[in-house]
């Protein structure tokens, strides 16, 4: 029996954490629980296997001294994880359904039982997003890109906000030094106000370059709001 040899043999016992395979008489292997498929979450070797099935494994490894021979299950078939690094290659466009929002991002279906993230800080380019969920809801399909594949740790990340342009890639050719401007007051600091030119791209005027007479608090004379014209000097 060498090691990733492919081999036949019949389930014999089930426990919590595997299957009992008999490789030959008196001779038998483990196929463990995380060893049963590359993408479903095996509960119980019950949901896959029965006793006195016959089935075709791999060896995994094999230890004499303790008597102990672990093989697998899923290794039998192609790795899914390297189907996706095939099918969907970095920066491909995917869609998908949402499967499920938490904290952190999007989990969007790539394949069937293989889920990509979208973190929160790929969602939009300029919109600070406290919660996935403001922006979209479990089952609704969207588009992104595949920004990274991970096989060994099973993972793929996804970015949405790189299917548009960044909008600051721009900014110094649409506000070149020198131009003027127009925008709202978005926030008032003590060192200066912060203009919104357009949705998501602020300026900062600082607290110097208000007045040519010495401000000693931008909110007397500013509040959040107020439309003002400004020039671009940097």
């Amino acid at each position: 029996l060498p090691l990733n040899a492919r081999v036949k043999g019949k389930v014999v016992n089930l426990a919590d954490y595997g299957a009992f395979v008999e490789l030959e008489p008196g001779v038998e292997g483990l196929i463990h629980v995380s060893e049963m498929s590359w993408t479903k979450r095996v509960t119980h070797p019950s949901k896959v296997l029965e006793v006195g099935q016959e089935v075709e494994v791999q060896v995994l490894d094999i230890d004499p001294a303790n008597r102990r021979i672990s093989l697998g299950l899923k290794q039998t078939e192609p790795n899914p994880w390297e189907m996706v690094r095939i099918n969907h290659p970095v920066g491909s466009p995917i869609k998908g359904k949402i499967k499920s929002i938490t904290d952190f991002g999007l989990f969007v279906e790539v394949e069937e039982n293989i889920d990509g993230l979208v973190h929160v800080s790929d969602l939009h380019w300029t919109k600070k997003v406290r919660h996935p969920s403001e922006l979209y809801k479990k089952g609704e399909e969207v588009d992104a890109v595949v920004l990274g594949i991970d096989v060994d740790n099973e993972r793929i990340s996804l970015g949405m906000k790189q299917l548009t342009e960044d909008p600051w890639s721009a900014v110094p050719k649409r506000y070149p030094v020198g131009a003027r401007v127009r925008g709202k007051v978005s926030s008032v600091t003590d060192f200066g106000v912060f203009v919104e030119i357009e949705e998501g791209v602020e300026g900062l005027i600082h607290v110097s370059q208000l007045s040519t007479e010495r401000v000693d608090r931008p909110s007397s004379l500013y509040k959040v709001g107020d439309e003002l014209e400004a020039e671009v000097t940097q």
